[in-house]
């Protein structure tokens, strides 16, 4: 009973998105199953080549959550070290650091930086990651062009 007023709660907060209007753009949740599918849709961040962006990602709340992580991942086609093509995303706080104190509105903040800081060290997609690191221009106009092809008609 707990764990799912405690789902409840973290929906409703990431639904109500008060403080994090530069974030998410709008949230879709399924009102007839609390554990999902729901899907989220945030802004590219500002200052970065996914800005003009709209991103939807799709999550699950596991039933002992907050003991697990969310299942999430991108259903927007993105081109990005660290989310593979089927949308799997390689960030730690959704693995091993994990933690029953991180809120749904945590990770979503945590995915927003991560399209704006990519992690090249830990990529999912070694290809993506070495343009990262050695053509940051060819990074760039390679991001912009998913963004306007998968990302500007949410």
């Amino acid at each position: 009973m707990i764990r799912n007023r405690r789902i409840l709660t973290d929906i409703s907060a990431l639904s109500k998105n008060d403080d994090m209007t530069d974030t998410i753009c709008k949230v879709v949740i399924d009102d007839k199953n609390t554990l999902g599918p729901h899907s989220v849709f945030i802004y590219g961040p500002k200052d970065t080549p996914y800005q003009g962006g709209i991103f939807e990602i799709s999550f699950t709340m596991p039933s002992d959550y907050p003991f697990k992580p969310p299942k999430m991942m991108f259903k927007t086609q993105m081109y990005h070290p660290n989310i593979a093509s089927d949308g799997t995303i390689c960030i730690d706080i959704l693995k091993d650091q994990w933690s029953s104190a991180l809120r749904l509105t945590t990770v979503v903040l945590s995915l927003s930086s991560l399209l704006a800081n990519p992690n090249p060290n830990d990529p999912l997609v070694p290809e993506i990651a070495h343009v990262f690191r050695e053509d940051r221009e060819k990074y760039n106009k390679n991001v912009i062009a998913y963004v306007k092809r998968y990302a500007t008609n949410n």
